[in-house]
């Protein structure tokens, strides 16, 4: 059954909202890491994570909709709990433990975006383009977590 713009919309915005998140998970990264290194990576992953939100937002402007501006409340909750339990135990390999985590999910959100070949073509290159920020970044934290562990 073919989509209809309203479809297209809500699927912008449930990756709005994901990249969102990701943005604001880099940046608590980035205050939590210990060393320069991590922190600078995880900031300039948060800045990138944000202007693909905004590409988004954009592409949801362009379909009709209004797009969503914050994360999902689900990972504000999960932010707070983890940023609790870690209180305690900080260090660059549980931050990357977390990213690394958060990398998984936003990546197997964006997968299954791209699944979807109801999309039309300006749309679908809109994913495309935040689909290599996205897979560049999980990647860049799963080598760093099997690095850690060596």
């Amino acid at each position: 059954m073919a989509h209809t713009n309203e479809d297209h919309i809500k699927l912008i915005n449930g990756l709005v909202e994901t990249t969102i998140d990701s943005a604001d998970g880099y940046a608590e990264a980035a205050k939590d890491a210990d060393t320069g290194r991590y922190k600078d990576l995880f900031e300039k992953r948060a800045q990138e994570r944000r202007t693909v939100a905004t590409d988004l937002q954009d592409e949801v402007r362009r379909l009709g909709g209004a797009p969503k501006d914050d994360g999902t409340i689900l990972a504000a909750a999960h932010r707070a709990f983890v940023n609790l339990r870690d209180s305690l135990s900080k260090g660059d390999e549980a931050v990357i433990n977390e990213v690394e985590s958060g990398e998984d999910f936003i990546k197997a959100k964006y997968e299954k975006a791209l699944e979807d070949n109801d999309v039309d073509v300006q749309t679908r290159a809109v994913i495309e383009k935040a689909w290599t920020s996205v897979k560049s970044g999980h990647d860049q934290m799963r080598d760093i977590k099997q690095a850690l562990k060596h």
